[in-house]
């Protein structure tokens, strides 16, 4: 039995056509799962943790802190509301919208996280008295189980967006470690597709960017399908075949149309950005790619830019004693390495009240936690003016108001690089398309669209699962290729 592997840099799918009809792989309750690994490390039973009364003097100071946190919030807020409503006008419309009520929490809700936070405190005690903590590969977990376990527990290894290492030069026991995660998302997805289908399932095709994220150029894009390869071997996959995630969609698109056209494909997904031009339709067998490219950017550059621009600055970005590139490292969750640097820093002789924010920010499960929320805005940004979210993890009542300005910053540099890949495309083919599909996570985007509807003024834009349109593309060619 043959699948499609969508191997994503922020979430994966699979599907596969059985008896002409196109069914997608469950994972859970899911069509798709977040690209994140946990391997929980050899620790005493979190059910051994209880409220002593030592423990208990511990909560009610959390919750005491916390109480005095949201009236200083709250005084705070009315304090800008008095100031937005001594404006007029749009001035003052616009300064009432910024000027959200800081949420309240109950007592209940309060006490809730004081006790996580004491039992987290309790855990990470553990940890550092052991030895060493072993990891126990059968109990991995996936998707947003993965991050969630890390995030409350931290006790264990946790590895983000694999495919994004696949292109960089790694020594041997980073490439040992990337192929390992690799290799556990595959046959998480073979053994997932063999349950649902209730056949062996041997064969894949698996999409791939045109051009991997990478610093050595064609080299890593041809060491990351080895290592793509040599993973999917190791997960159970016998017969491996690569199909260009651009030429996928262009197959699922060919699927769903009568009459002959000439498309454009542009797949925005979290890591890379991938176009190709494609004859589709009619009453040919399958999609004539005419040509393809590849931008290694996507949604995840813009989580880090706006990570960047709206997060970093309450903890000190901008400061000239503190170096800009820590901030980078903290921002780019899917990079282990930069983790790694980062959570090597000693902020003990920091400014104030930078130097407690960081080391806050160091704590396991805080970069991902972060990150959920850079994810979060970008999505929520794109359909409203200004939002606001609350850090509480890092500091009582410490708070952000996000708006389109954060967004901007976030986007400019992506839409710079992708309308130069446009209009790059637009010289190389020489003639304009009869459409425009757009696939992928990240073409939800509404800047997104913008600026391909700019690049390709009256060409019908046709807006595709941004989801599966890829791994559905994947399945067509699985059900028609013999690998």
């Amino acid at each position: 039995m043959q699948i499609g592997i969508d191997f994503g840099t922020s979430y994966s799918a699979a599907a596969a056509y059985v008896q002409g009809r196109l069914e997608g792989i469950r994972f859970g309750e899911q069509s798709q799962f977040r690209t994140a690994v946990f391997f929980p490390a050899a620790v005493p039973d979190p059910a051994d943790f209880y409220l002593s009364a030592e423990r208990e003097l511990e909560v009610d100071a959390y919750v005491r802190s916390a109480k005095a946190a949201q009236r200083s919030a709250y005084v705070a807020w009315q304090q800008r509301r008095g100031e937005a409503e001594r404006l007029s006008g749009w001035d003052k419309a616009k300064a009432l919208a910024l000027a959200s009520e800081p949420t309240e929490r109950s007592d209940a809700d309060l006490r809730a996280a004081g006790i996580r936070h004491v039992r987290r405190n309790w855990m990470e005690n553990l940890v550092r008295q052991s030895q060493g903590a072993v990891v126990k590969v059968n109990d991995a977990l996936f998707g947003d189980e993965a991050i969630d376990a890390y995030i409350n527990d931290g006790l264990g290894h946790l590895v983000e967006s694999p495919k994004s290492m696949l292109g960089y030069k790694l020594l041997p026991n980073a490439r040992r470690v990337i192929l390992h995660i690799a290799s556990h998302v595959l046959e998480h997805i073979r053994l997932s597709a063999t349950r649902q289908l209730g056949t062996p399932v041997r064969a894949a095709i698996l999409g791939r960017p045109v051009e991997f994220k990478s610093a050595m150029g064609a080299k890593g894009t041809e060491q990351a399908l080895e290592m793509l390869t040599e993973a999917a071997q190791s997960a159970g996959f016998e017969q491996i075949a690569f199909l260009e995630e651009p030429a996928a969609a262009a197959m699922h698109y060919h699927t769903q149309l009568t009459l002959p056209e000439r498309s454009l494909i542009v797949d925005v997904g979290g890591g890379t950005t991938d176009v190709a031009f494609a004859e589709v339709g009619g009453t040919a067998a399958a999609a004539r790619i005419l040509g393809s490219w590849g931008l290694p950017r996507g949604g995840t550059d813009i989580d880090i830019e706006l990570s960047l621009a709206a997060f970093m600055p309450l903890f000190g970005r901008g400061h000239p004693l503190i170096p800009v590139h820590h901030f980078r490292e903290a921002a780019s969750v899917q990079s282990p390495p930069q983790q790694k640097e980062f959570r090597g820093h000693n902020y003990r002789d920091a400014p104030q009240p930078f130097g407690t924010r960081l080391q806050e920010l160091q704590r396991i499960g805080s970069t991902s936690l972060l990150n959920r929320e850079a994810e979060r805005m970008k999505i929520a940004l794109g359909q409203v003016a200004s939002d606001r979210v609350e850090l509480d993890f890092i500091e009582h009542g410490l708070a952000v108001e996000l708006d389109l300005r954060h967004r901007d910053q976030a986007y400019a540099d992506f839409l710079d690089k992708l309308a130069a890949l446009l209009g790059r495309v637009r010289g190389d083919i020489g003639v304009v398309p009869d459409s425009v599909f757009l696939t992928g996570g990240s073409s939800r985007a509404p800047l997104i669209r913008e600026v391909v509807a700019r690049e390709f003024p009256g060409v019908r834009i046709v807006v595709g699962d941004a989801s599966l349109g890829v791994v559905s593309g994947l399945a067509v060619a699985a059900g028609q290729w013999e690998l």
